[in-house]
């Protein structure tokens, strides 16, 4: 294991929650609490996977989703949302429309996170395959 998992929400506590399941799990995590600091921290260390919430102010999920998908270096790093968006409207753009590799939504158990975060990596894994 040993992936690294770029955590970002601009709630410190529930950042704090995700970092500990994933440490306790054998994952190197990085943490952001704002669109732009997830930009910069996607760019410069190249994350294995990046959960991002949705609502956040200045620049939301939806945005920094879009800006990752947009740049040739990073629009393979697969993002889940992590959000309290729970209609399947919400859903339906994050996965269809916007091509999230995953969607929790809170709250969500240590389980559920950490079986959709191996879904997503073994995933990457098997797409990137033997190079």
């Amino acid at each position: 294991m040993g992936e690294k998992i770029l955590v970002v929400d601009d709630d410190r506590e529930m950042v704090e929650l995700i970092e500990l399941f994933l440490g306790n799990a054998g994952y190197t995590t990085i943490s952001a609490f704002s669109g732009e600091e997830a930009l910069e921290k996607t760019f410069r260390e190249k994350p294995d996977l990046i959960l991002l919430d949705i609502m956040m102010p200045r620049v939301d999920g939806w945005e920094v989703l879009r800006r990752i998908k947009n740049d040739p270096e990073a629009k393979d790093t697969p993002v889940a949302f992590i959000t309290a968006r729970t209609q399947n409207i919400d859903k339906m753009i994050g996965l269809s429309v916007m091509k999230a590799a995953g969607y929790i939504t809170k709250p969500f158990s240590k389980q559920e996170l950490l079986t959709e975060v191996r879904r997503i990596l073994d995933e990457r894994r098997r797409s990137s395959g033997p190079s």
